[in-house]
C-alpha cells in the first residue's frame, strides 16, 4: 500500500480511538516514512525540519488566545450576549423562550461567514464568540456538534466559492499553481467552476441543521475561563478601547497579513490604555494561550507529517497508481482524483497546502483524460478543500473545538471532525465527481 494512505488511515484511527491528535500525527508520520523507504534518521530528520514551518501558526493562535482572553476580561462579550437577550426577550421571560435557537445558529453562522471574505480573521471570532454563549446554549439544549457543522461550513464554503478575503488567495494558489503545471485560466471561472461543489456543502449544513442535530442534547453548567463572574462590568471608555484594539487588529491583519502582529497591536491597545491591567496581564496570557494551544501543536505536528509525506514522493506514486486504474474512464477518474486529494488533505489538514502538491500531478492528468478547464478547476479545488472540513488536523475543525470544549465538554474527534467530515466530504465527493462530468 501506499505511504501516504498507510499514514493517513494510522492517524485517522489512533484519532478515532481517541489517541491524542498529536500523538497520532507523529505516530503516522513515523510509519508513513518508514513504509516509503526513508531510515529512522531521516524519517526523524525531515519531521524535525517540518515543524518549523507550523511554528509561526502555532505563535499565531497563541497570541490570538491571549487577545481573545484580555477582550472577555473587558466584558464585551458578556455585553454583546446580553443586549442580543435584551432585544428579542420581553420582561421576565426567560432566555430559554427569548432567545431561540434558530437566532443562535443564523448568528454563527453570519459570523463564521463573515469571517473569511468581508472581515477576514478567520477563526480569531470563535474565542470571543462561542465561550460566553455556551451557557445560553446550554439552556437551549443545542446540540454542540451542530454549532461545530455550522462555524466549520462558515470557514470552509466561503474561501471555497467567494473571491474575497481568503477566498482571494485560495483561488490565487489555484490558479498560479495550475498555470505552472501547463494550464493557464482565468480567476473568473473559478467561481463557476466552485459552484456544484458548494451547494454540496450547503445540502451538508441543511442536513445537520433540520436532521442530524434537530434534536436537544444536555450538557452539564460548568463556569468557562473568565465568563460572567471573572469578566468586568465595562464602561464606555472600555467599550471604546476595546472596538478600537478589535479594529487596529483587522487592520494590521488586512495589511500586513500577519495574525501575529495584529493579535500584539490588538493586546498593547488594551494594555496602554488601562482598559486591561499590566498587573492582570500574564494570567490573561497564559489562559488564552493554554486555550489554542492544542490547534498550535497540532498545526506543528501537521507541519511535520506533510514534510515527511513530500519526502517519500509517495503522494507522485499515489496519483500515479490512480493514473493505471483509470484508464479512459472520466468518471472513474474523477472519483479517483477526488479520493486521493481527500488522503492528501486529511493528513495535511490544509486545502491552502494541498493544492500545490496536487496541481502539479492533477493538471497533466485531467489534460489527458480530456477534462476542460472548468472541470479541472473543479476537481482541483474540490480535492483541496474535502480534507478541510474532516480533517483532526484543520484549522476549520481545531478552531470550533476549541470555542465549543471551554468547559470541557465537547471531544475533538467525535463532536467536531466525525460530524463535519460527514456532512461535508460526502457530499463534496458527491458533487465535485458531477461538477467535473458536467462542466
Amino acid at each position: 500500500m501506499n505511504a501516504v494512505v498507510i499514514a493517513v488511515i494510522i492517524m485517522l484511527v489512533l484519532s478515532l480511538i481517541r489517541i491524542n491528535v498529536v500523538a497520532a500525527l507523529i505516530i503516522g508520520a513515523a510509519v508513513g516514512g518508514l513504509v516509503g523507504g526513508l531510515s529512522v534518521e531521516d524519517t526523524v530528520s525531515v519531521f524535525s525540519e517540518g515543524v518549523g514551518g507550523g511554528a509561526n501558526i502555532a505563535l499565531s493562535y497563541a497570541l490570538l488566545g491571549g487577545f481573545a482572553v484580555a477582550i472577555s476580561y473587558t466584558g464585551l462579550p458578556k455585553l454583546m450576549v446580553d443586549k442580543i437577550v435584551a432585544a428579542v426577550s420581553k420582561e421576565g421571560e426567560p432566555r430559554t423562550k427569548a432567545l431561540p435557537k434558530v437566532l443562535i445558529v443564523l448568528a454563527i453562522l453570519s459570523i463564521s461567514i463573515m469571517s473569511q471574505n468581508i472581515v477576514p480573521v478567520h477563526i480569531a471570532f470563535i474565542p470571543l464568540l462561542i465561550p460566553p454563549l455556551l451557557l445560553v446554549m446550554n439552556e437551549l439544549g443545542i446540540d454542540r456538534r451542530l454549532i461545530a457543522t455550522v462555524i466549520t461550513f462558515g470557514l470552509t464554503a466561503p474561501y471555497i466559492l467567494l473571491p474575497y478575503g481568503f477566498g482571494q488567495i485560495f483561488h490565487d494558489t489555484i490558479a498560479t499553481n495550475m498555470e505552472l503545471s501547463g494550464l493557464a485560466i482565468d480567476l473568473d471561472m473559478i467561481p463557476t467552476a466552485m459552484l456544484i461543489p458548494t451547494a454540496g456543502m450547503i445540502l451538508g449544513l441543511l442536513v445537520a441543521i433540520f436532521i442530524s442535530y434537530r434534536k436537544p442534547r444536555e450538557y452539564q453548567n460548568r463556569k468557562v475561563s473568565l465568563q460572567d463572574g471573572d469578566a468586568k462590568t465595562i464602561t464606555t471608555k472600555d467599550l471604546i478601547v476595546t472596538i478600537l484594539a478589535i479594529i487596529a487588529a483587522l487592520v494590521i491583519q488586512s495589511v500586513f497579513q500577519s495574525m501575529v502582529f495584529s493579535a500584539v497591536v490588538g493586546l498593547a491597545v488594551l494594555f496602554v490604555s488601562g482598559t486591561v491591567k499590566l498587573r492582570d496581564q500574564d494570567q490573561l496570557m497564559t489562559d488564552g494561550m493554554r486555550m489554542m494551544a492544542f490547534i498550535g501543536f497540532v498545526m506543528i505536528s501537521a507541519n511535520g507529517f506533510a514534510a515527511v509525506m513530500t519526502e517519500t514522493g509517495a503522494v507522485e506514486s499515489l496519483v500515479n497508481g490512480a493514473a493505471d486504474l483509470i484508464g479512459d474512464n472520466k468518471a472513474v477518474g474523477a472519483l479517483l482524483m477526488l479520493i486521493v486529494g481527500l488522503v492528501v488533505t486529511m493528513g495535511i489538514g490544509s486545502s491552502f497546502a494541498t493544492v500545490p502538491i496536487i496541481a502539479v500531478l492533477f493538471v497533466p492528468l485531467s489534460l489527458e483524460l480530456g477534462f476542460s478547464p472548468l472541470a479541472t478547476i473543479a476537481l482541483i479545488g474540490t480535492a483541496g478543500a474535502l480534507g478541510d472540513a474532516g480533517s483532526p488536523a484543520s484549522d476549520s475543525t481545531l478552531g470550533p473545538t476549541a470555542g465549543l470544549n471551554a468547559d470541557g465538554q465537547h471531544n475533538h474527534i467525535w463532536d467536531t471532525c466525525v460530524p463535519t467530515f460527514l456532512h461535508y466530504n460526502i457530499p463534496l465527493i458527491l458533487f465535485g465527481w458531477i461538477a467535473a462530468l458536467v462542466l
